[in-house]
């Protein structure tokens, strides 16, 4: 196992100890994020561990990309915001892509700006922590729309 956030999370799902797990596509991971201050905030990790979309081989860069945008489609049907803010980062130093899927809603920061502009503090802070019987309705939500895109 290397030192990578991303793969000991991927490492966590494979052996059924990530409560944040959604569901398994072909190219990555669909998980909500551990801390909901933007109800519906979802991950979708990539299986390669790679830095960056052009190391990818080009079929399998094709359908990450398809599903992630399925992804996105599933979160803005599931938790209607108004708008969505899509990232593109690699864990640590540059490595291991996943996509931060953000629904956005009017107000919910103080300016209208980035979510990355807030301090991680509240980010991540535990009141945003959704307990177990809302992220077991949240994932049925999410799951439920993923189903309805995936089989069209």
């Amino acid at each position: 196992m290397c030192n990578c956030f991303v793969c000991e999370r991927i490492d966590l799902i494979e052996k059924g100890k990530n409560p944040f797990f959604v569901r398994e596509l072909k190219t990555g991971y669909v998980v909500l994020g551990d801390c909901q201050r933007f109800k519906g905030y979802t991950l979708f990790l990539c299986k390669e561990h790679a830095t960056e979309l052009h190391f990818l081989d080009w079929n399998f860069r094709q359908k990450f990309l398809e599903e992630m945008s399925l992804t996105a489609e599933a979160v803005y049907k599931a938790f209607h915001p108004d708008k969505l803010n899509y990232e593109l980062l690699g864990a640590g130093n540059g490595v291991h892509m996943h996509w931060h899927i953000f629904p956005r809603r009017a107000g919910d920061t103080p300016e209208p700006e980035p979510v990355w502009r807030l301090d991680k503090s509240e980010l991540n802070s535990n009141q945003y922590r959704p307990d177990e019987e809302e992220l077991k309705v949240m994932k049925a939500m999410l799951n439920a729309e993923l189903d309805k895109l995936f089989q069209s």
